[in-house]
């Protein structure tokens, strides 16, 4: 599920570290807040697949050698298994299928990388801060990279399809909080619809059906705020 939204929402994982030596990097240079895919191991020894944004330390204001920030809102099983296990394998996948079972659905697995992956990397996450907005708590975590490999270098094209389905996530993900404008955000879900059925191809749409299946926000347009 999205970890990194207000929604309201072998062993430990930390990273293996060479004191005498240069601290590893990102496999990936970072910008913005780049969407990645997250795997924590939970209490039962699978791996939790969760949507996470990564922000850059130039995005925050913050020294470009600082430590990568992500924030986990609510009692997520993210935030669980970073404060359990210390860490976790951050991820980068270009199918919107697999972003999308991370975002909207529990999607558990026996490995932490999906096929998908582009690159992969396991991290440190140390909790830094905390607080609560609209009624929701929320963490502050940095982000040190250790082990990571770089599983593709091939081109990948993009299609407006993909952004759509992406900022889809983080809409269906507010649809239940007070403090956010159901209407706007159904206005915005029927926008990237729109935008996935004109633009994105056949992965594309397929993540957005598993969205509108997995949120129901379909079944609002009509008035229907029951839940």
């Amino acid at each position: 599920m999205r970890d990194d939204r207000n929604p309201g929402d072998g062993g430990d994982v930390g990273t293996d570290r060479n004191p005498g030596g240069d601290a590893p990097d990102w496999p990936v240079s970072l910008r913005g807040v780049t969407e990645s895919v997250v795997a924590t191991r939970g209490p039962n020894g699978r791996w939790n697949l969760a949507a996470l944004g990564l922000h850059a330390p130039e995005h925050d204001g913050r020294d470009a050698d600082a430590p990568v920030r992500a924030r986990t809102w609510g009692r997520t099983r993210t935030r669980r298994n970073f404060a359990e296990r210390g860490g976790g394998v951050v991820q980068f996948v270009a199918d919107p299928r697999d972003f999308v079972d991370a975002a909207v659905t529990v999607r558990e697995e026996p490995e932490p990388v999906v096929d998908s992956a582009d690159a992969w990397v396991r991290v440190d996450a140390e909790r830094v801060d905390a607080g609560e907005r609209g009624g929701t708590e929320w963490v502050d975590w940095h982000l040190r990279p250790g082990e990571a490999s770089v599983e593709r270098t091939a081109v990948r094209t993009v299609n407006r399809g993909f952004g759509a389905v992406v900022e889809a996530t983080v809409a269906a993900s507010r649809l239940s909080v007070p403090a956010y404008d159901t209407e706007a955000l159904l206005d915005r879900l029927v926008y990237f619809a729109d935008v996935v059925e004109r633009c994105g191809g056949a992965p594309e749409r397929e993540a957005f059906a598993t969205l509108t299946a997995e949120t129901g926000w379909r079944d609002r347009l009509d008035g229907d705020d029951s839940e």
